[in-house]
């Protein structure tokens, strides 16, 4: 529910900003309000835990998610839908970490691998998801609906978590002191981080003042952020458990699947529409193999995760998605549905076999008491990637097409027989549709000039595909660094 909700709305913008009265620009603050709140909230929520009780915090934020849900669904202006959209990170932060502890914590050592397979389901379907539901809802019924939804199943998990959830006897509330430091260089830190990400590409990066500025207090506020608790008496974030080598290896290659899956998440219905054509609806069909592959294969993969050394699976799925990756960057303006569904089966199977044994190997070493601190950064370093990578595909995309057009541009000039062949060919068609000869003429120089574009765009998607594919072969050694996993362990919960 809470990953689905980052990318739902992505699709309902336009029908978002024309009910409001708002541009499609004014709009998409209601995506960076969200993941700013929810990027502040996520490395807060093991201390949030410890403080106030991990029962008690869970219940908080699902019910504050589910009535902010409502309450987005109810907005009549956008500042209204802005406002509830902070709410509504702010509650969704700590569902995840949080979800991901009390399993960790439930299940021996050799079970956990199950146990996280079907977790990590919504972690990677979801994002897949979103913008099909969001689409089909908001053409069938309204962009309210996108956030409606979640208010019968927010009332489920608030009744099933007051049921079913209880607090280790080793998890007690401890009053220590707040760190109010802390606390405000980690506001500044993640939530000028946050927005330059969300901006930058919309700002010309770098060329704009105000990234710039969000630059220096995000690294300013972060740097702060690590001197301060790594000296403070009651850190709020706890970074001593990177002296875990698993678990400091595992966390910089969850940042970098985060990076990969979103890019190529956002990459490809890019693609598919801007270039080929498709519609929103289409397009999430043809994604929509990734998905499938991920939901068949996670629990399979979290069977094997028990029987093996689990580093063995995470190194099959890091060469099979880099394998999808390079696979998609062969690709030509003639593709079609099945020229996708082969490399999206392989990247969705891929993913299925490093999420499972990441999750399990990377917090294995983490003392139980502790599990919840670990599982809040590593959430938040996937989805610092995962906004790194929506960020960075598509900059470099945009930059390698201008490239590819001048290169494309140089050979397509009068001097070339081929040129002039095809410029006759197109004024001969335009002609013989009604055109007078002047403005066929025009036409036909527009028409070679979009054929230099579309071809320098589908340069430009290849390139980065393989990009994205190389960072994954790059990653395999790092695995060699990571420890193999208890077999069996003691039941982490009473």
């Amino acid at each position: 529910m809470e990953v689905l909700d980052t990318t739902i709305v992505n699709v309902s913008l336009p029908h978002i900003a024309g009910n409001l009265s708002a541009s499609t620009d004014e709009a998409t603050w209601t995506l960076t309000s969200y993941l700013v709140a929810n990027a502040i909230i996520l490395p807060m929520t093991g201390w949030l835990a410890g403080r106030f009780g991990r029962k008690r915090l869970l219940m908080l934020a699902v019910t504050g998610f589910t009535i902010a849900s409502f309450l987005c669904g109810l907005a009549p202006s956008l500042g209204f839908l802005i406002f509830f959209r902070i709410v509504h990170g702010a509650c969704g932060g700590g569902l995840q970490p949080l979800s991901q502890a009390i399993l960790l914590e439930s299940f021996p050592a050799e079970k956990r691998g199950q146990a996280m397979a079907f977790w990590a389901l919504g972690i990677v379907v979801a994002p897949m998801l979103g913008p099909v539901v969001g689409g089909w809802l908001t053409d069938n019924y309204s962009w309210r609906w996108v956030f409606y939804v979640n208010v019968p199943i927010g009332a489920i998990a608030i009744l099933l978590t007051q049921a079913f959830i209880f607090d280790p006897p080793y998890l007690r509330k401890e009053r220590t002191g707040i760190d109010y430091w802390g606390i405000g260089l980690l506001i500044v830190g993640m939530g000028s981080l946050q927005v330059m990400l969300d901006k930058g590409q919309e700002e010309d990066w770098f060329g704009s003042h105000i990234i710039v500025a969000l630059a220096i207090f995000a690294v300013l506020g972060l740097g702060g952020l690590i001197i301060r608790e790594l000296t403070a008496k009651d850190p709020v974030i706890d970074f001593s458990v990177f002296k875990y080598r698993s678990y400091a290896v595992g966390t910089f290659l969850m940042t970098v699947v985060g990076f990969v899956l979103y890019g190529s998440t956002v990459l490809l219905p890019l693609f598919m529409q801007e270039l080929l054509g498709y519609t929103a609806t289409h397009a999430g069909v043809t994604n929509f193999p990734r998905g499938m592959a991920s939901f068949l294969f996670m629990p399979v993969v979290g069977f094997l995760v028990g029987k093996g050394d689990p580093r063995r699976l995470l190194g099959g799925g890091l060469l099979a998605t880099a394998g999808a990756m390079f696979w998609l960057s062969t690709f030509s303006l003639n593709v079609g549905f099945w020229s996708f569904f082969f490399p999206l089966m392989l990247q969705g199977a891929g993913l299925g076999f490093i999420f499972v044994p990441i999750t399990t190997v990377t917090n294995d070493p983490i003392p139980r008491e502790r599990m919840g601190n670990a599982t809040s950064i590593f959430n938040l370093m996937r989805n610092i990637g995962a906004s790194i990578g929506i960020s960075s595909v598509q900059a470099l995309q945009f930059r390698h097409m201008q490239t590819h057009i001048n290169v494309l541009g140089q050979h397509v000039n009068n001097a070339s027989a081929q040129t002039q062949q095809t410029l006759a060919g197109m004024r001969q068609l335009f002609i013989s549709k009604g055109v007078d000869a002047v403005t066929a003429d025009h036409r036909a120089h527009a028409a070679v000039w979009g054929l230099v574009q579309r071809q320098a765009a589908m340069l430009s998607y290849n390139d980065v595909f393989r990009f994205l594919g190389g960072m994954f072969l790059l990653m395999v050694p790092l695995i060699f660094l990571m420890e193999k996993p208890r077999k069996k362990g003691p039941v982490m919960a009473h």
